[in-house]
């Protein structure tokens, strides 16, 4: 690939996530992303992920993007020094900020090629037979991924994402809207808002009602926020 993009970040719009939210949409434990964030205790292996607000407890939409991918990566035993070798070289050759948060279609082979290395580095048999021995499981592993995120066609970047596409559909969460939070696609209605009303009246009409979303999308707010819980 000949084309590299770098990304600024506009602080509006970049999405606005606690450790504690990253939990619970990657479903890992907040230390473990915390971890990766700002580098494990007692250990000189610095941060995984390049922040968007370094220095704060805030964590970015394309920062949600990398940590899923590295929760991911580690849930098939890639060790942690291979995707923090892999990040850092892919950041300063592409020169991009997110490197875990591009586009399959665009980088896979770039982003193959690069892990490839980094495990022949260092001795990384895991992560060698991955890559060069079973394509078919590298590809189903982005695949996976990938699977209800949207991107941007100029930059490659991941610009919005259905956290579980499958059970529900209209649940977005796209960093240019209520900063981020899980919404009802096509409206800015972030699902607590509907779940905390929900609670409050016990009627899923008159929340419906209210917030002027249909019923069944009240529903689907509802059941979302109780099996992400």
């Amino acid at each position: 690939m000949s084309v590299r993009l770098a990304h600024k970040t506009d602080p509006l719009l970049a999405g606005f996530f606690s450790i504690s939210d990253v939990a619970r949409l990657v479903g890992v434990k907040s230390a473990l992303i915390r971890s990766w964030l700002t580098g494990y205790p007692n250990s000189k292996s610095g941060p995984i992920v390049d922040r968007d607000f370094e220095g704060t407890r805030t964590v970015s939409f394309l920062d949600l993007m990398e940590l899923r991918f590295i929760a991911i990566f580690r849930g098939q035993g890639v060790p942690m020094a291979t995707i923090r070798t892999a990040a850092e070289n892919a950041r300063r050759d592409w020169q991009v900020t997110h490197p875990l948060a591009l586009s399959r279609a665009q980088y896979v082979t770039d982003r193959r090629k690069v892990f490839a290395r980094v495990a022949e580095k260092h001795g990384d048999s895991t992560t060698r037979d991955l890559v060069t021995g079973q394509h078919e499981m590298w590809d189903t592993i982005e695949q996976t991924i990938e699977k209800g995120v949207v991107f941007d066609p100029k930059t490659y970047l991941a610009r919005m994402w259905k956290p579980r596409p499958a059970e529900f559909p209209s649940i977005i969460i796209n960093p240019h809207v209520a900063f981020g939070r899980p919404t009802i696609e096509g409206t800015k209605v972030p699902t607590t808002a509907l779940f905390q009303q929900w609670k409050a009246e016990g009627s899923k009409a008159r929340v419906a009602k209210w917030f002027d979303v249909p019923p069944e999308l009240v529903s689907s707010a509802i059941e979302y926020e109780l099996v992400a819980a």
